[in-house]
């Protein structure tokens, strides 16, 4: 049996931890409604643009103009994997899930005897990916220094896809992050960017259908439209997973926090009886002393 000063260290230790972990969750709270408001934002400009984008490819088709970001190299044999993850810990399975999609997608593609190669952005993804598959791996981006995400560092992502793509380093290049639902549920994703994939035009509709007359026509307007097609993809897919890593961080932070007041008071009642046992056998002792004399 540990004592007393041993129990009371600890007691302290853990009360310390508590308050770091709610000081964690708090801030998790204050950047959760900031990041939630802009995956949000986002969400209708998004689907607007891929309706849009819809309507055009159906538009083009598989004619022999259609671009290359379209109708891709006409065949899959080189996969490019990018794995969006956080550049930090301590927000529960938040990376870990994204990592194990990847990780299932990778041992997939291999089974059929695809080349895989894997761009990762976020440390956290690079740090667990890097243990089974660094062999894998053609590229890193930081973000750690980045304090706000904007539109510009989706695009430099996109910039080095696109131009690993015009090299013909790969046929096919897959995103992985996460879809914010709610503080407590974020879905890891895998969403297809190279060859761009926007369905139909009625799966895009929601209501009333929409005519567009385009201008030019729909080879220039999407050959220039392809490539911000990318960079809206990867910039939404970095929003989405701005707001669940806080959402996951906020739920971790207070998991930990019950989690220590529960054993701070296990820790106390222990001390408590412990601190008893040691009383009681003091009074045996005077009890019995006096009792010699």
């Amino acid at each position: 049996m540990p004592n007393l000063k041993d129990l009371k260290n600890r007691i302290a230790s853990v009360k310390s931890t508590r308050k770091i972990t709610k000081a964690m969750q708090m801030v998790a709270a204050a950047k959760l409604r900031r990041a939630q408001d802009a995956a949000e934002a986002a969400r209708p400009y998004a689907e607007r643009f891929n309706a849009v984008m819809a309507s055009l490819a159906t538009s083009v088709g598989d004619s022999d103009s259609a671009p290359r970001l379209l109708a891709g190299t006409g065949k899959d044999d080189v996969q490019l994997l990018v794995v969006l993850t956080a550049e930090r810990g301590l927000c529960g399975g938040f990376n870990s899930n994204i990592v194990k999609l990847a990780k299932t997608r990778i041992a997939e593609l291999k089974a059929k005897g695809k080349t895989v190669k894997i761009l990762t952005v976020g440390k956290k993804g690079r740090e667990q990916l890097k243990r089974d598959h660094a062999a894998l791996f053609v590229g890193h981006v930081d973000l750690s220094d980045v304090k706000r995400l904007g539109y510009g560092n989706a695009q430099d992502i996109a910039r080095d896809v696109l131009a690993r793509f015009d090299n013909a380093e790969f046929d096919v290049a897959t995103i992985f992050y996460a879809k914010f639902n709610s503080v407590i549920s974020q879905e890891p994703r895998a969403q297809q960017v190279i060859p761009a994939s926007y369905g139909t035009a009625e799966d895009h509709q929601d209501g009333a259908s929409t005519l567009y007359d385009y201008e030019p026509d729909e080879e220039s307007i999407l050959a220039d439209l392809l490539p911000r097609g990318v960079a809206t993809q990867i910039f939404s897919a970095l929003l989405e997973n701005a707001a669940s890593e806080q959402g996951a961080r906020m739920s971790a932070m207070d998991n930990a926090t019950r989690n220590a007041g529960d054993m701070i008071d296990r820790l106390t009642i222990e001390y408590n009886r412990s601190r008893q046992a040691v009383i009681t056998n003091e009074l045996i002792e005077i009890i019995s002393g006096a009792e010699a004399l």
